[in-house]
């Protein structure tokens, strides 16, 4: 797994750096006045914020969320911050180790909560709050597909154009567009159990999902797949969601015998349980941190396809919403 660099210390957008001033001094503030309210701001919190190492697992979103909270934590509570990109069941790992801090965006793992929480595992990790986004997972076409054929929508018909979905990956049958198989899927197994003919074909990555879909959409290709909210390509293409039998309690259980719809999803975030009694001021932010799918979406925006930096995605949006971040410093 590739590790992020440390960032430096380094002060905020100029947008961001006003504001502060403007809260901490009564406006117009110079640079040394806002240092000092982030050193005071630090020191009302429970002393200096050490490291703060964030896990960023491989999409966009958590992207977002991790950026824009660690540029908070950087620049207003004077926190060293290090973003790791890790896989999703490599970044709990890490907190037994002490080297990842927090995971801001967790889609439900009962099995790494069962290995790593102190009810049932080895207590390096806990429970953190709701992100305040709501994960939505279902198979998609795109819109041009759906409006031309709009019985597509219904899985049962599925089979009726499966050779439309052939590709020189697919061997014969219909090509189902997988994601990056890191993620927690069961589409191979729902592809068995629902007897339709399509092979399961992992794009690879959350970018190359998202350009086989504008490709298709552009093109008026033929495509299904894996994909999933928050996400900001809805706001450039409004994916169509295929209806597969709905998602009951316990039918993910087995995954060998899933045959039904992802749910909805509470995201929520988890912590380094070592972290959090060290008594960091960046514990209370992080937990405090709540935000919404269209805030995630335009940060991720921002870096996917207007192609800024996540730092400066981050402060774009942090300067933005003084009033959402102010909530979080508390």
């Amino acid at each position: 797994m590739r590790i992020a660099k440390s960032r430096g210390a380094r002060l905020g957008a100029l947008a961001a750096l006003a504001t502060l001033g403007l809260t901490a001094c009564g406006g117009g503030g110079s640079i040394d006045e806002a240092t000092e309210a982030n050193e005071s701001q630090a020191a009302e919190a429970g002393g200096e914020c050490g490291d703060l190492n964030m896990a960023v697992n491989p999409w966009v979103g958590f992207q977002a969320s991790a950026y824009v909270v660690g540029t908070v934590a950087q620049d207003q509570l004077g926190c060293t911050v290090s973003y790791k990109d890790l896989k999703e069941d490599v970044s709990w790992q890490g907190f037994g180790t002490g080297d990842v801090d927090a995971v801001l965006e967790d889609w439900g793992h009962p099995d790494l909560e069962k290995k790593y929480f102190a009810a049932s595992g080895d207590g390096s990790a806990e429970a953190f709050g709701p992100t305040g986004n709501v994960g939505i997972i279902h198979w998609y076409v795109p819109p041009w597909l759906a409006k031309a054929h709009p019985d597509i929508l219904d899985y049962k018909n599925l089979n009726k154009y499966a050779d439309k979905f052939k590709t020189s990956e697919s061997g014969g049958k219909g090509q189902f567009l997988g994601a990056d198989p890191s993620y927690v899927q069961f589409d191979e197994a729902i592809v068995s159990n629902l007897g339709l003919n399509f092979k399961v074909v992992f794009s690879g990555s959350e970018a190359a999902s998202i350009a086989a879909y504008q490709k298709a959409e552009k093109n008026k290709e033929w495509l299904i797949g894996y994909f999933y909210e928050p996400q900001w390509l809805f706001a450039e293409y409004p994916l169509k969601a295929v209806k597969l039998p709905p998602y009951t309690k316990g039918c993910q259980d087995v995954p060998a015998k899933v045959a039904c719809d992802y749910p909805e999803t509470t995201l929520t975030k988890v912590a380094s349980t070592k972290w959090v009694d060290a008594g960091s001021p960046a514990v209370d932010l992080v937990k405090k941190f709540k935000w919404t799918n269209d805030d995630q979406n335009a940060v991720a925006k921002y870096i996917a396809k207007d192609g800024m930096s996540s730092d400066d995605a981050a402060a774009k949006w942090i300067a933005d919403n003084p009033d959402k971040v102010d909530a979080w410093l508390g």
